[in-house]
Formats: C-alpha cells, structure tokens, sequence
C-alpha cells in the first residue's frame, strides 16, 4: 500500500473499506480513513450500511444458499457495471 496522503477521497474510502472492517489497514491509514468520515457525513453512513450488512449476511456460507441463488447473486455482480 502507498504512503497515504494528507486526506482520502470518498472514492478512496469506498476502496478501503473492507480492510478498513477487516482492521487490515495499517494505523496511519485508519486515522485518515476515520478522519475523512467525521467529515463526510455520506461516507460515514456508507460505513454504517457495510457494517450492518457484515453483520447480517456475513456468516452466510455459500453452502447455506440455494445454488440458484447462489447463481443469480454471482451473475449480479459479475454484470454490475455493465451496461
């Protein structure tokens, strides 16, 4: 990972985000990324929203969905930015 700046952008916030929860990034990092969200509020509920959202479906095993399901979950992602 590059040295960080003196700010992150909410593009770079939304990059780290899941190391940022998986607390794999390193302290000069976390202080940049928490400072940006004590800023930006829209950033600060994008945060909250992937917090709950580990919550709720992050013990879900692939196992435990329906192939279909399954299925369908991959084939939305994998066609996101699509247009």
């Amino acid at each position: 990972m590059a040295e960080p700046a003196d700010h992150l952008t909410c593009e770079e916030v939304v990059a780290l985000v899941t190391d940022y929860l998986e607390g794999a990034l390193p302290p000069e990092h976390v202080e940049l990324f928490e400072q940006h969200l004590n800023f930006c509020e829209g950033c600060d509920v994008y945060v909250d929203q992937m917090r709950t959202t580990v919550a709720a479906v992050g013990k879900v095993r692939e196992e435990d969905l329906p192939a279909d399901t399954r299925d369908r979950l991959l084939a939305a992602f994998r066609d996101w930015k699509r247009p």
